[in-house]
């Protein structure tokens, strides 16, 4: 099989190519013979990129279906550009902390259509099963040093993370933090109007996320571990990171589509779909992390895709509603929405969603590039094209999602992933 069109990201840049495919890999790529330029397989303004890596998605099966499953979620990730997503190991029950978590998951997962891969979690007391858990095959490991909200996966406090980190660094995998210090965070006042956004943003200062950064990299330097900072929301950690990274310590960070979206002083009262940890902070901060993005601080995007049910999020009271943005298909036309205005191309656009993203996760042996060898994942889309976001037409399981009502910029054609085509816009969105 092979797919032309004039407009294809490779390492060069946007080019004419044809990719042939081969089972599920790319078997060659050549410059478009000339007698195909006029009459491309594809109209001349859909450019053909490699497919998404979203390596922060919360799937949620077995245990808590009801919140998203697997069908549901490898849907919208193919309706979003998305060829392969690393499911986090808590929300779901049992929680990937021991190899019968990740047999669970593994008889849950698709085998075919969008590639799942698994991170493993540490929590107090399993460091004993983490090498059973890197030999079995997940990529790495989460933590979090703040409660998770769920109890079966509880943080970790620093000798904890003495007793794994060595581990880790033999088995050259990262430990992927969820980086908000407990002792930094601030107790609510009583009388507090829980439906207030700045009481929320208040409770989770800046402070907590510098000084659970500031440990870390502590430990990176300690133990030679390598040290992933998921989601991050605040400016303030910049110059420690930016610092470390200067040192030659192994910390890399990503942050996410909603932190690059939205801002503080735009968020209603009352509107708990906004609701994550940590907060969506000022503008001021959304631009300092497109700036990070854009000098390297920051090297990737993922979704933090953590939907639930719609009652979790109805009270209205962002103290009790559940905290998670559902966006995983949306990622990449709200981050080419943000890209676009601000002068990046799409070849950034793809090192931030697709290429870095397989690093992290160790398949950039496979993925993340369209060149020959590599799994033959692509995503056609016209990075022209505008649409508004309406919410009875996600794949997601429950279709309640901040951007809802929202203009966006990039529309997703088809989805390639391992030569197989996952998804194809026809109109009605539907898959393939």
């Amino acid at each position: 099989m092979i797919i032309r069109s004039t407009r294809v990201l490779l390492a060069t840049g946007i080019q004419p190519a044809e990719i042939e495919i081969a089972g599920d890999r790319i078997a060659a790529v050549r410059p478009l013979p000339p007698e195909h330029l006029a009459h491309p397989a594809h109209p001349a303004h859909l450019l053909v990129m490699p497919a998404l890596v979203d390596s922060h998605v919360h799937v949620n099966e077995p245990g808590r279906t009801d919140w998203e499953g697997f069908a549901t979620a490898t849907a919208a990730a193919a309706a979003g550009g998305i060829a392969t997503l690393v499911d986090m190991p808590l929300n779901s029950i049992p929680a990937v902390t021991t190899i019968k978590g990740l047999e669970a998951k593994r008889r849950a997962a698709p085998i075919d259509g969008v590639e799942v891969a698994f991170w493993g979690g540490v929590v107090p007391g399993n460091w004993h099963e983490l090498d059973d858990l890197a030999t079995a095959g997940v990529r790495g490991f989460k933590c979090f040093l703040c409660p998770s909200g769920v109890d079966e996966f509880p943080p970790v406090e620093e000798r904890d993370l003495r007793r794994a980190l060595p581990v880790l660094a033999r088995r050259h995998l990262p430990l992927l933090a969820h980086a908000e210090w407990p002792a930094a965070l601030r107790m609510i006042p009583a009388g507090s109007d829980g439906r207030v956004y700045r009481t929320w943003l208040d409770s989770r200062p800046p402070g907590a996320e510098v000084d659970a950064i500031e440990l870390l990299i502590s430990l990176a330097e300690d133990t030679g571990a390598r040290i992933h900072i998921v989601h991050l929301a605040t400016a303030m950690a910049l110059p420690a990171l930016r610092a470390a990274r200067a040192r030659g310590v192994p910390v890399t960070v990503e942050t996410c589509p909603h932190y690059l979206t939205f801002a503080a002083e735009e968020i209603p009262d009352g509107a708990t779909q906004f609701k994550c940890a940590p907060p969506i902070r000022e503008r001021e901060t959304r631009e300092a992390l497109w700036a990070a993005l854009a000098d390297g601080t920051i090297d990737l995007i993922a979704s933090d895709h953590s939907p639930c049910p719609p009652a979790m999020k109805a009270s209205g009271d962002f103290l009790a509603a559940w905290g998670g943005i559902a966006s995983l298909e949306l990622g990449l036309p709200i981050v080419w929405t943000g890209a676009s205005a601000r002068g990046f191309g799409p070849e950034r656009v793809a090192e931030w969603m697709s290429a870095a993203p397989a690093r992290l996760a160790g398949l950039d042996g496979r993925k993340g590039s369209i060149e020959p060898g590599k799994d033959a994942d692509l995503v056609v889309w016209d990075p022209d094209a505008e649409f508004v976001v309406d919410e009875t037409r996600l794949h997601q399981r429950h279709r309640r999602t901040p951007y809802a009502g929202m203009r966006l910029r990039g529309r997703v054609h088809e989805t390639w992933a391992r030569g197989r085509l996952v998804y194809r816009d026809g109109g009605d969105d539907r898959r393939v």
